[in-house]
């Protein structure tokens, strides 16, 4: 919480950069006459302290530059990264923040320079928000947009901004988000895709992320047909990064983790290989049992966690005590499972910097290190609704839970216990204005 303090502080004292949109908007009430219409109160999901969420009233937000919509939400999520939120992971959070970057609706409103996004049709969003005009988004690499993050902290650390996101801190422009009744979406005719009569909710909802993220993972950590891949995390991200490398043609997906969902990966995805970190004989690494399954290493190595998760006590003191941000352990496990001119890619979410990185293993050996960064949604989600039309993967398959926005304080700590008992993998969050479920999905219950 320290160093959240400090980020906010030095935002204020430094000034926030330029952008072409209005952020700090993560919570409408703070300036209700300008951001909120007072006429609508909406249930959403606010960030309160590290370790704390809760259900809030608060108000439906409006318009506030001219190429804004606003959605009434029919499904969310709760995302890995949101746990990074709750843990105090990720800095400058402000009390009163709306989480949830994945989410889809029905267009409620539009400014009067939308042209694109009619009112009353469903359309699911990118997590990402991006302007549509920079080098950035003319390349389709919308989540390096240019123009919707003013994040000066974040400016100083990395270099150069990230794009805005939705429901992720003012580090990412401070933009409220969809675990709520209604959303505002800037650049609407940007950042929203239409839904098809034929994609219901439950599919479509997770193009706004995890499909894309896991495809990105994939793609640009070169999976190529016939290729060995090793995947860190059996969680969402990690199951459809092992259906989408089996779908590229990969010869062995390897699922490493330490927990039931290696087993839930395996029912889904007949084929793959597992390692389980905990059952392995006392002494012998993650390395040594992919060297075993695949002489010399992998093609391709995958990280799928998050750099906020210690194994060892010696990165879990680093952490505690503000020597590093995050542990370069899974990293490390990687680079020495991969063969020699092999390719990483870190897909999980790491804040900023680490230490006992085994550089020296990368250098010799030739290995590629890739940041695969945020994934460019808007790159890939067109091909991947097509994807699902065609019924080529079902991204249903990680789906366990559909829960009313009500249970998602609840849910988030569920979630982050990972217990067997509770067995969520992927949540649906409906709201009033949700659609009765889809066929073969998850009935409503709560927690």
């Amino acid at each position: 919480m320290a160093a959240n303090v400090a980020a906010n502080l030095a935002e204020k004292v430094l000034g926030s950069g330029q952008s072409d949109v209005t952020t700090g908007v993560a919570n409408p009430s703070v300036d209700i006459s300008k951001f909120a219409d007072t006429n609508v109160k909406m249930k959403a999901l606010t960030w309160i302290s590290k370790n704390d969420v809760q259900i809030t009233e608060t108000y439906k937000p409006k318009i506030v530059n001219p190429g804004d919509v606003i959605l009434k939400v029919t499904g969310s999520t709760i995302c890995g990264s949101d746990l990074h939120l709750l843990h105090g992971a990720v800095v400058q959070m402000q009390n009163g923040d709306i989480l949830g970057h994945e989410f889809c609706g029905i267009v409620d409103e539009v400014g009067p320079e939308v042209k694109n996004v009619t009112p009353g049709k469903r359309y699911v969003a990118s997590f990402q928000i991006a302007c549509g005009k920079c080098r950035f988004c003319q390349q389709n690499l919308s989540s390096q947009c240019d123009r919707t993050n003013d994040s000066t902290v974040q400016n100083i650390m990395y270099g150069s901004r990230t794009a805005g996101l939705f429901g992720f801190s003012h580090f990412t422009g401070g933009y409220a988000g969809g675990q709520a009744e209604y959303v505002r979406v800037p650049y609407g005719d940007v950042n929203l895709l239409e839904l098809p009569d034929d994609v219901p909710d439950e599919k479509g909802l997770y193009l706004s992320d995890v499909l894309a993220t896991s495809y990105h993972a994939v793609q640009d950590t070169r999976v190529y047909p016939k290729d060995t891949v090793a995947i860190w995390g059996a969680g969402p991200v990690g199951l459809m990064a092992a259906m989408l490398a089996q779908k590229n043609g990969a010869s062995k997906v390897i699922l490493i983790d330490n927990n039931w969902r290696l087993e839930y990966a395996k029912k889904k995805l007949p084929g793959i290989d597992t390692i389980d970190y905990t059952a392995l004989p006392r002494g012998k690494t993650v390395t040594a049992a992919i060297h075993e399954m695949v002489p010399g290493g992998v093609d391709a190595a995958i990280e799928c966690v998050a750099g906020e998760y210690a194994k060892g006590w010696a990165h879990y003191f680093e952490m505690l005590l503000g020597l590093e941000t995050d542990t370069s352990e899974i990293i490390n496990e990687m680079i020495t499972s991969t063969r020699k001119f092999g390719r990483c890619g870190i897909t999980g979410a790491y804040a900023g910097y680490t230490n006992h990185f085994n550089i020296g293993s990368l250098m010799e050996r030739g290995i590629r290190l890739i940041g695969n960064g945020q994934a460019p949604v808007h790159k890939y989600w067109k091909e991947l609704l097509e994807m699902i039309q065609k019924k080529e993967i079902d991204p249903t398959i990680m789906l366990t839970h559909r829960i009313p926005l009500e249970d998602v304080a609840k849910a988030y700590k569920k979630f982050d216990q990972r217990k067997e008992s509770d067995g969520i993998m992927k949540i649906f969050v409906e709201t009033k204005f949700s659609a009765p479920r889809a066929a073969n999905t998850p009935e409503l219950t709560r927690m």
